[in-house]
């Protein structure tokens, strides 16, 4: 099934004042031009520890902004009270780039139509952005920046209350991070809702991903310079992510399928329980080795683990899906085996097991893929998707012990 095998293929404040008051209009041409360099200069003049309060107004931002500063707050007055349009913008790879802080803070303002990613912050601890709108205001396009909440070599990231709109390639991504938490915000319309890649001790909950290529990313890509394992995917409303993957050729969420729910790949110790999967086209949960992704063109880091392991997926609701999936191969497949009315099941699972760890014929418990709530397709990718069937739900009917939550101080 070639389909299958390209699937993953604050001690001070300064406020500014506006220059000219908001007008009603979203056309940019009536933005405020002046305010920028205001910004530009709190910024670069920032101290540790200031707070720096954007009024509300709609301001076009012609270059890209950076902060390198300490314990920083950047407030605006409300994501649709305070936007910073870079509709404009003509220097600069992002719309704000943070790196190397020790304390930041992003919230109440908007970001619309950068020329790259939208909000990227590096090598950074003690992150915390609460309700900032980023979004690509002329809908999913191949032209949008990548991705637009982009915290990235990061420790303890707080995400809250957020809104990703239109990315290429993801709206909400966390990167080789650790202790990390997505809650309570939303994603549409972009190929990846919200995804988590490379990172170790995750908590993603309370979020709504729809309209979007595939809702929620699970990935550990074999080509950076950490691995990532352990994050929980709990209590998401999930549904309808069945926009055409409008992603760059050649980028890894280009193969991802239209119509994915919530995706594994070669990701260990994830757990998938009370979320609510409706009407994801392709199927609700895939999970998939390294092999059936394509990744491996990449390039593989010495000693990555390829294979998806203690995977534990219980107590969702699903409800529809599966039933027009993305591409002939997988078409054929859903009428193959279920007929031309038929849906694909709840789980869609690529069949790969590392041999050299199986005792007996089996993994050991601690490393099974345990599903309590939904059938799985094994797509028999180890024997050239020769024989692909349901599963037998008894080899999955296991648990594994609760991750514990993610607990950051911010």
């Amino acid at each position: 099934m070639k389909q299958f095998k390209s699937l993953l293929i604050a001690t001070s404040v300064l406020t500014l004042a506006a220059c000219g008051g908001p007008e009603e209009s979203r056309d940019v041409t009536g933005f405020d031009r002046e305010y920028q360099t205001a910004l530009m200069n709190a910024l670069l003049d920032a101290q540790p520890g200031d707070v720096i309060d954007i009024p509300a107004g709609e301001f076009i931002i012609e270059r890209g902004l950076s902060l390198t500063v300490d314990n920083v707050t950047l407030r605006g007055a409300g994501m649709d009270e305070t936007v910073l349009s870079f509709a404009d913008q003509r220097q600069g790879a992002e719309g704000l780039l943070v790196s190397g802080v020790d304390g930041f803070t992003l919230e109440n303002l908007a970001f619309e139509d950068t020329v790259g990613d939208s909000v990227k912050i590096s090598d950074s601890t003690d992150v915390v952005i609460r309700n900032v709108r980023v979004e690509w205001t002329n809908g999913p396009s191949t032209d949008n920046g990548a991705y637009g909440l982009y915290p990235v070599q990061s420790t303890n990231v707080l995400i809250e209350g957020a809104v990703a709109i239109g990315a290429s390639d993801a709206g909400i991504y966390v990167g080789q991070s650790e202790n990390v938490i997505v809650r309570n915000s939303r994603a549409e319309y972009n190929v990846a809702g919200i995804e988590i890649e490379n990172c170790n001790n995750a908590d993603v909950y309370g979020n709504v991903a729809t309209n979007n290529t595939g809702g929620i990313l699970i990935f550990n890509m074999p080509n950076l310079p950490r691995p990532g394992a352990g994050t929980r995917v709990f209590d998401n409303d999930v549904f309808e992510n069945n926009t055409g993957n409008f992603g760059h050729a050649g980028t890894p969420v280009a193969s991802v399928p239209a119509g994915s729910g919530i995706l594994i790949n070669s990701n260990d110790d994830v757990e998938i329980f009370n979320n609510r999967l409706r009407d994801n086209r392709t199927a609700h949960v895939i999970i998939s080795s390294l092999y059936t992704s394509g990744y491996e063109d990449l390039g593989v880091t010495e000693g990555f683990d390829p294979y998806p392991e203690r995977i534990h997926i219980h107590s969702n609701s699903y409800e529809g899906g599966g039933g027009n999936p993305d591409g002939l191969e997988l078409q054929a497949l859903r009428i193959a085996l279920f007929g031309p009315t038929g849906r694909m099941p709840g789980v869609l699972w690529d069949g790969y097991v590392d041999q050299t760890k199986m005792v007996d014929g089996s993994l050991p418990d601690d490393l099974r893929l345990c599903v309590r709530d939904a059938e799985v397709l094994n797509a028999d990718a180890p024997n050239d998707f020769s024989s692909p069937q349901l599963a037998d739900a008894a080899l999955f009917d296991c648990s594994h012990d609760p991750r514990p939550a993610v607990e950051l101080d911010l």
